[in-house]
Order: structure tokens, then C-alpha cells, then sequence
């Protein structure tokens, strides 16, 4: 009876664990990131991010720190086939941003937005390339047809020592 009540609680639980699995490759932004951008001018920035990630039913949500300041939580919603999610940023003061896109392909991760100032749009395009779990490569662009892209800067981040993973 006992092994019975085992695989019937199994059965009934993996819904759930498949359901985790979709979320699985978000996991890797967990933790303490160093990062440098390069500027279009050969400037450089150097930041430091906290990514706070967490599992908020149907959502998975990263709340990011940048700098120690607090910065957008950014949701994550699957949307279609494997490795395609929605994703939404809200700002500290409670605004969000507009609906974004999450397209994971194996390492290589693009993000694509779409903004809108005085009847004009703004598409923006971020690829992360991810080496291992503890580098990525990040590419950022810009365009105003969504087809036409101009690179507006790229650089590295690097999980610190800090990081619990």
C-alpha cells in the first residue's frame, strides 16, 4: 500500500517538476555578476549586478541590483515552443516597461523590445552569449525599423566568487 501511495504522489507531482524545467536555463542569472561595458567611443563602465531570481507561480522573476541601487524586477513567462519566453521589466517605482521576448538557444540568448517616444519606435535587440555558467558576452543594439541594427555597445560580465550557485 505504501508504494502505491508513493508512485500516486509521484504522478500527481510531475506537473509540477515539468513545469520548473521550462524555467531551468533562467537559473544561471542567480547570483553576483562583475561586469564591463564597452562604449561605441572605446570608453569603458564597470558595474556590478545582483540578480535576486525566484520562482513567483506562474512567473519567474529576477530582481536586479545594479551598482547597489535597485533596478527592475524583469518576469519571464514561456510563451510557445521550448526556450521562448514574455518578458516584462518593472521599474522600483511600480512602472512597467512594455512586453519583451527571451529567445534561448543553447548558449545564445536574444532579447528583443520595442519602445515608443512621441509616435516614434524604438526596437532594441541584447544577445548574451554565455560561456560555461559563469561568463557571458552581451551584445547591444538598437534600430527604428526592427531590421536595420546599429551596435550601441558590448561587454562581459563575470560571476564573482561571491555568488551562491
Amino acid at each position: 500500500m505504501r508504494f502505491v501511495f508513493i508512485a500516486v504522489l509521484l504522478t500527481a507531482a510531475s506537473p509540477i517538476f515539468a513545469a520548473d524545467d521550462v524555467y531551468q536555463p533562467l537559473w544561471l542569472y542567480q547570483g553576483h555578476w562583475k561586469g564591463t561595458k564597452k562604449n561605441l567611443d572605446s570608453t569603458t563602465a564597470q558595474f556590478d549586478i545582483v540578480n535576486d531570481c525566484a520562482r513567483i507561480g506562474r512567473f519567474f522573476g529576477c530582481q536586479q541590483t545594479v551598482d547597489g541601487k535597485p533596478g527592475p524586477l524583469i518576469l519571464f513567462v514561456p510563451s510557445g515552443p521550448a526556450g521562448h519566453y514574455y518578458t516584462q521589466a518593472v521599474q522600483p517605482e511600480g512602472f512597467a516597461m512594455g512586453r519583451g521576448e527571451l529567445t534561448i538557444d543553447g548558449d545564445h540568448w536574444t532579447y528583443m523590445g520595442k519602445g515608443e517616444e512621441n509616435g516614434k519606435s524604438t526596437y532594441s535587440k541584447t544577445t548574451n552569449a554565455f560561456s560555461g555558467k559563469d561568463r557571458i558576452h552581451f551584445e547591444l543594439f538598437e534600430s527604428t525599423d526592427g531590421e536595420h541594427w546599429t551596435s550601441t555597445g558590448s561587454g562581459e560580465e563575470i560571476r564573482s566568487a561571491k555568488s551562491e550557485h
